[in-house]
C-alpha cells in the first residue's frame, strides 16, 4: 500500500527534454484518466476486504480512515499541477514550431523564385551550338531555320533589354547574337528579293511567289524589328516590281478589250426623237458615215441587262484573243464588267496580301496599296474619260454606273476599303454624262416636228417605242440601286413624251383615228413597261390611267354611229327621271319606235361590223378583246336603262314596247359575237 501511494506523489522535476515532458504528460494523463475509471471498482473490492478484516481482526479505527480520505485530495491536487505546468510548456513549444514553419516556407519561396530567375537568365544567356549552325548552314526554307529564327529574335530583344538594365553578362553573348542576326538578316534578304525578282519573268503568275512568301511572313517582320534599312529596301522594291507589273498589264489587257468591241457605237445624232428614215441619197449611202441598222438597238435593253447577275457580274472574264478567234463582238459593257471585275480581284487580293505581309493597317494599309496600285488607277480613269467624253449609248452608261455600284458593295462587304476611291472617281465621271444624254433625248423629243416624221399611221410611233424600251430598261435597272435624281429625268421624259403624242394624234383629222392612235401608243409602253418594271412604278400608273379614260371614250365614239340615237335617248330621259319630268318625252311615240325597231333589226350586223374594225384598227389583240368586251358591256348597260326607261307608266301604252328584246337573249347573242384571239 505504501508503494501504490507513493505513485501519485509529486516526484523531484528534473531538467527533461522536450521528449520526455511530452512522454511524461502523457503518462500522467493516462494515470489520472484509469485512477477516475477504476475508483469505483477498487472502492468494490476494498470494502469486502475491510469487513473480512473487521471480522478477523478489528484492527482498522476510524481515525485511521479519516486520515487517508484527507491525503487523496492533496496528492490528487499535485499531480493535476504537475500536469498543468507541462501543458503550458508544450503550447509554448508548439507556437515556436509554427514560427519556425512559416519562416521556413518563406525562404523557400524566395529561393525557388530566385531559382527561376537565374535558370531563365542563364537560358537566355546561352547561344546553342544547333541554333548557330541551323542559321549558318540551314537553307531559309527549312522549317528548322524558321524554329531557330524565332528563338534568335528571342535572344536579340532578351540582349536588348538587358542592356538597357546595363547588365554585364549580356557581354559575354551580344558578339555572337549580332554576328548571327547579320547572316539571317543576310540570307532572308536574298530569298525575299528573288521571289520579287521572279514577279518579272514574262508569262509569270505572279500569285504563286506572294504566297509563298505569305508562308515566310515572318522574314519580314524579323527584318522590321532588327533591320529597317533592309525592310525598307525590300519594301520600295516590291512595290516598284508590282506597280510596272499592274500597269503593264491593265494597259495591255485594256488596249485588247477595245478590240472586240462592236464596231457600230452610237454618236450624237442617235437620240430618241430623231426621224428613222433610210438614206435615199446613192452617194450619201456610199460615201456617208454607216449607219446603224436600228436606232432602235440604242434604247433596248435585250439580255444586255443580264450582265448584272451575280453570276454574269461575278463570271471569268472576256479573253480577247480568243474572241478574236471565234470573230466574236461585244458592247462596251460587256467589256466594262470584264476589266474591272480583274481589277476588283487583283486589287482585292493585293490589298490582303500587303496587309498580312506588311503588316499594315488603317491609312498605311491605302497608302501602301495607292503606291501600287495609283498608276494603273489613273490609267484607266483616263481611258474612261476618254471613253466618256463621245459616248452617246445611254444604256451602257447606266450599265457601267450599275456594274460598280454593285462592285463597291461587294468590296464593302468584304471589308476592304482599298478600292472605294477609284469607284468614286469613275462614278464621277459616268453620272453627269447618263444625266447628260437623258436630257439630250428629252430636248430632241421636245422639238420633233410631228410633219416632218413622214406618213400618218394608227399603229404605235416608232419613238414612243424607242421611249418604252429605253424607260423600262432604266426603270429595271435602277430599281436595285435607287438613284432620285434619275428618277426626276425620267418624269420629265415621259411628259415629253406624252406631249408628242398628243401632237401627233392631232395631226389625224378624225377623233376616231385620234382615239385609236392613243390608245395603240399608250398600250404599246405600258405592255413594254410592265414586262420589267413593278406594277406600282409611276411610269406603269400614268399611262394606265391615260389608257384607261382614251379607251372609255372611244368606245362611247364606237357605239355612237350605229346606237347613238337610243344612247342619247337614255341619257336624256335619265336626267329627266331624275328630276321628275319624264312625261316630257311622252309627245316622242314616234321616235321611240323607231329606235326600238332599229335597234332590233340592226344591233347584230353593227355588233359585227365593230368586231372587224377593232380588229382592224388595234395591233395589240389582247387590247381589241377588252375593248370589244367593254363596248358590248356598255352597249348591254344602255339596253337595260331603255327598258328602264319604256318601263315607266308614261310609257306603258306603247305599241312597240312588244317589239322590245329580252334583255338575257342579248346578252346571250352578245356572247356569241365575243371575239376569241
Amino acid at each position: 500500500m505504501a508503494e501504490k501511494r507513493n505513485m501519485f506523489l509529486p516526484a523531484t522535476r528534473l531538467p527533461l527534454s522536450r521528449e520526455s515532458r511530452v512522454s511524461r504528460s502523457n503518462e500522467l494523463l493516462y494515470g489520472i484518466v484509469i485512477f477516475i475509471i477504476d475508483q469505483p471498482t477498487k472502492k468494490r473490492q476494498r470494502n469486502p476486504m475491510s469487513e473480512e478484516q473487521k471480522k478477523r481482526k478489528g484492527r482498522l479505527t476510524g481515525r485511521e480512515k479519516k486520515k487517508t480520505a484527507n491525503q487523496t485530495p492533496t496528492r490528487m491536487e499535485g499531480m493535476l499541477s504537475g500536469f498543468q505546468s507541462d501543458l503550458s510548456s508544450i503550447s509554448s513549444e508548439i507556437q515556436t514550431l509554427q514560427q519556425q514553419s512559416v519562416s521556413m516556407n518563406v525562404r523557400l519561396k524566395n529561393r525557388q523564385a530566385v531559382r527561376s530567375h537565374l535558370s531563365q537568365l542563364v537560358d537566355e544567356l546561352v547561344v546553342p551550338a544547333a541554333m548557330i549552325s541551323t542559321v549558318l548552314d540551314s537553307p531559309v526554307t527549312d522549317q528548322e531555320f524558321l524554329e531557330q529564327l524565332h528563338e534568335l529574335n528571342n535572344k536579340i530583344n532578351f540582349t536588348k533589354e538587358l542592356s538597357f538594365r546595363e547588365t554585364l553578362a549580356c557581354n559575354d553573348i551580344q558578339d555572337i547574337v549580332d554576328r548571327l542576326k547579320i547572316k539571317a538578316v543576310s540570307k532572308i534578304r536574298e530569298f525575299i528579293l528573288q521571289k520579287i525578282y521572279s514577279f518579272r519573268k514574262p508569262m509569270t503568275n505572279y500569285q504563286i511567289p506572294q504566297n509563298t512568301l505569305l508562308k515566310y511572313r515572318f522574314f519580314y517582320q524579323f527584318l522590321l524589328a532588327n533591320e529597317r534599312t533592309v525592310a525598307k529596301e525590300i519594301r520600295d522594291e516590291y512595290v516598284d516590281t508590282m506597280s510596272k507589273i499592274y500597269y503593264s498589264y491593265f494597259k495591255s489587257y485594256s488596249g485588247r478589250l477595245l478590240k472586240v468591241q462592236y464596231e457600230e457605237v452610237a454618236d450624237k445624232d442617235d437620240l430618241m426623237g430623231v426621224e428613222d428614215t433610210a438614206k435615199k441619197d446613192i452617194l450619201n449611202y456610199f460615201f456617208s458615215k454607216p449607219s446603224l441598222k436600228s436606232r432602235n438597238t440604242i434604247f433596248t435593253l435585250g439580255q444586255r441587262g443580264a450582265l448584272l447577275s451575280p453570276a454574269e457580274l461575278e463570271g471569268p472574264i472576256l479573253i480577247p484573243h480568243t474572241a478574236q478567234r471565234g470573230d466574236s463582238r461585244y458592247p462596251y459593257e460587256s467589256l466594262f464588267r470584264s476589266q474591272h471585275y480583274a481589277l476588283l480581284d487583283n486589287g482585292c487580293r493585293e490589298f490582303l496580301f500587303i496587309s498580312d505581309f506588311f503588316m499594315v493597317t488603317g491609312n498605311s494599309g491605302l497608302d501602301l496599296f495607292n503606291s501600287i496600285m495609283g498608276k494603273t488607277l489613273s490609267m484607266l480613269l483616263k481611258s474612261m474619260s476618254s471613253y466618256v467624253a463621245d459616248c452617246f449609248d445611254s444604256i451602257a452608261v447606266f450599265l457601267c454606273i450599275h456594274i460598280l455600284l454593285r462592285y463597291r458593295a461587294i468590296t464593302t462587304k468584304r471589308g476592304l476599303p482599298a478600292l472605294d476611291r477609284y469607284w468614286e472617281a469613275v462614278l464621277e465621271l459616268l453620272w453627269p454624262r447618263f444625266e447628260l444624254i437623258l436630257e439630250m433625248n428629252i430636248h430632241s423629243i421636245r422639238n420633233t416636228d410631228p410633219q416632218k416624221l413622214g406618213l400618218l399611221d394608227t399603229r404605235p410611233h416608232y419613238i414612243t417605242r424607242r421611249y418604252a424600251e429605253f424607260s423600262s430598261a432604266i426603270v429595271s435597272i435602277n430599281q436595285t440601286f435607287p438613284n432620285e435624281r434619275t428618277h426626276t429625268l425620267l418624269a420629265q421624259l415621259q411628259v415629253e413624251v406624252e406631249n408628242f403624242v398628243l401632237k401627233m394624234a392631232a395631226e389625224f383629222p378624225s377623233r376616231r383615228d385620234q382615239l385609236i392612235f392613243l390608245i395603240n401608243n399608250y398600250d404599246m409602253m405600258l405592255s413594254v413597261l410592265m414586262e420589267r418594271a413593278a406594277d406600282d412604278s409611276k411610269e406603269v400608273e400614268g399611262f394606265q390611267q391615260l389608257l384607261l379614260a382614251r379607251t372609255q371614250e372611244f368606245i362611247e365614239e364606237l357605239l355612237s354611229p350605229p346606237f347613238g340615237g337610243m344612247i342619247s335617248f337614255v341619257k336624256e330621259a335619265e336626267v329627266l327621271m331624275e328630276r321628275g319630268q319624264l312625261e316630257r318625252l311622252k309627245n316622242d311615240e314616234a321616235r321611240i319606235n323607231q329606235l326600238v325597231r332599229g335597234f332590233s333589226s340592226s344591233w347584230k350586223h353593227s355588233v359585227e361590223a365593230m368586231s372587224q374594225e377593232v380588229m382592224r384598227s388595234f395591233t395589240n389583240f389582247k387590247n381589241g378583246t377588252s375593248i370589244i368586251q367593254g363596248a358590248l358591256t356598255q352597249l348591254i348597260q344602255y339596253y337595260h336603262g331603255f327598258h328602264k326607261v319604256l318601263n315607266q307608266p308614261a310609257f306603258r301604252s306603247l305599241g312597240a314596247r312588244s317589239e322590245l328584246i329580252n334583255l338575257h337573249h342579248l346578252m346571250v347573242e352578245v356572247k356569241k359575237h365575243k371575239p376569241n384571239f
